[in-house]
């Protein structure tokens, strides 16, 4: 009997032994996948910056034309159609009001107005654009939607 309770007693320690084996394992494991998703986030996102640093030296060089007017304008408008198309690489693009029935997974009521000669729900005005990255909402559209009167 004493043999059988030694050889159970054994057992008990070397399935306990095993199990914070496996828990420390497990433990590492979980350290290890957090920190390679970290680096993969700073990978990720080191080409977009890149690519925005290259806009921000553009805006330097547009602050230095700040004393031609004309000039400027026109570094402004190259910025801006360079960092359209950053977002565009990137898959942003810009949620679609003008015309465009208000959906609210896309668009956000900022006002009503009671229109009788526009469609119902119809959206009138835009306020602040809205931005997907494929089939995900990144900021909704602020909108002036119609309502007609019952």
């Amino acid at each position: 009997m004493a043999k059988q309770k030694d050889k159970v007693e054994t057992g008990e320690k070397e399935l306990i032994d095993t199990l914070q084996r496996v828990q420390a394992d497990f433990e590492n494991y979980k350290k290890r996948v957090e920190k390679e998703m970290q680096e993969f986030h700073i990978f990720a996102n080191t080409a977009l910056i890149e690519k925005l640093l290259a806009v921000l030296d553009n805006f330097d060089l547009a602050m230095k034309a700040e004393q031609n007017p004309k000039d400027f304008a026109k570094g402004v408008h190259l910025i801006f159609a360079e960092f359209k198309n950053i977002l565009k690489d990137a898959g942003v693009t810009e949620i679609k009001t003008e015309g465009k029935t208000f959906d609210p997974k896309l668009h956000e009521a900022m006002m009503v107005e009671n229109n009788d000669s526009k469609k119902d729900n119809i959206i009138l005005e835009e306020f602040q654009k809205g931005y997907m990255i494929g089939n995900k909402v990144l900021r909704h559209a602020k909108v002036k939607v119609n309502k007609k009167g019952d």
